[in-house]
C-alpha cells in the first residue's frame, strides 16, 4: 500500500470486522489512524478533544475527595487511548482500563497507535480484556468480581455511539436504572461516572442518571473538525454517587 494510506490490522470480532488503518491528510500535513468496525467508522485520532474532556471533567470534579495519591480510575473503552491518557496526565494514580475486543489492547502492545508506547510503558496503567458491561454488573464483594473491590474515585465510559445508537443491542441493560444502580455500588463516596455521546444529550438518559445519582450534568463539549472546517459537539454526562 502507498504510504498515504495504509490498513495496520484487520481482525474479526463478535461485532464485526475491526480495522486500523492510518492515511496521510495531505491538507494538514500529518497522519491519522482511523479505527472501523463492521464497515462503520468508530474512532479517529484526528480529533480527540471530547475524549480527553472525558477524563478533565470528571477529574475536574474530584477536587478535594481522594486521599491525595491522585484519584483511582476505571475506564470502560480502550480506543487509540486518548481518555486514558488524559487520566494519567490529570494525576490519576492509576487507571484499569477494560476493553472487550482484543485487537485494541494488541495494537497498543505493538505500538502501532500513537500513544500505545506511553501508555504500555506507564506502570500507573493497566488493560484489561473483558467486558466491561458484564464486570460493573456484578457486585463489588462478589467472589468472581473482575474489578478491585475497593471501588474507584471515577469510572469513565466510551464504548458505545451514544444511549440511543449502542454497537450491540445486548448493551441496552446497561442504561436501565439497576444496572446503573449496580454501576454506581463500584464508585467510591463522591465518586464521578462520566458517560461520552457522539449525540447532543437525551433527556431520557438524564432522567435515568438523576433517579440513581446526584449532581447530573450533560456537558456538551464542541470542537473544530479541521477537515470540514465546522464546529461540532459531542456530550459528557457526568452523575456523583449518592452518599
Amino acid at each position: 500500500m502507498s504510504r498515504a494510506y495504509e490498513e495496520l490490522d484487520v481482525q474479526p470480532t463478535p461485532l464485526g470486522e475491526l480495522i486500523l488503518r492510518r492515511r496521510r491528510v495531505l491538507a494538514l500535513g500529518t497522519d491519522v489512524h482511523e479505527v472501523l468496525l463492521d464497515g462503520r467508522f468508530l474512532m479517529s485520532s484526528l480529533v480527540t478533544d471530547s475524549e480527553r474532556a472525558l477524563a478533565r471533567l470528571a477529574l475536574d470534579g474530584l477536587a478535594g475527595t481522594d486521599d491525595g495519591a491522585g484519584p483511582v480510575v476505571l475506564v470502560g473503552g480502550l480506543g487509540l487511548g486518548y481518555t486514558a491518557a488524559a487520566a494519567l496526565e490529570h494525576g490519576a494514580s492509576s487507571v484499569t482500563v477494560v476493553e472487550a475486543l482484543p485487537p485494541v489492547i494488541d495494537w497498543h502492545r505493538r505500538a502501532l497507535v500513537p500513544l500505545g508506547a506511553a501508555l504500555g510503558d506507564d506502570p500507573r496503567c493497566r488493560l484489561v480484556h473483558a467486558d466491561f458491561f458484564a464486570a460493573v454488573a456484578a457486585a463489588p464483594d462478589a467472589p468472581d468480581a473482575a474489578l478491585d473491590p475497593a471501588g474507584y474515585d471515577a469510572i469513565l465510559v466510551d464504548i458505545d455511539h451514544s444511549p440511543s445508537a449502542r454497537l450491540a443491542e445486548s448493551h441496552a441493560r446497561f442504561y436501565e436504572p439497576d444496572a446503573l444502580r449496580r454501576l454506581s455500588a463500584w464508585l467510591r463516596t463522591g465518586g464521578i461516572f462520566a458517560f461520552w455521546s457522539a449525540d447532543l444529550p437525551e433527556a431520557w438518559f438524564v432522567e435515568r442518571l438523576e433517579a440513581v445519582f446526584d449532581d447530573v450534568r450533560p456537558e456538551v463539549v464542541e470542537f473544530e473538525n479541521p477537515l470540514a472546517d465546522v464546529t461540532e459537539g459531542n456530550t459528557i454526562y457526568l452523575a456523583r454517587r449518592r452518599a
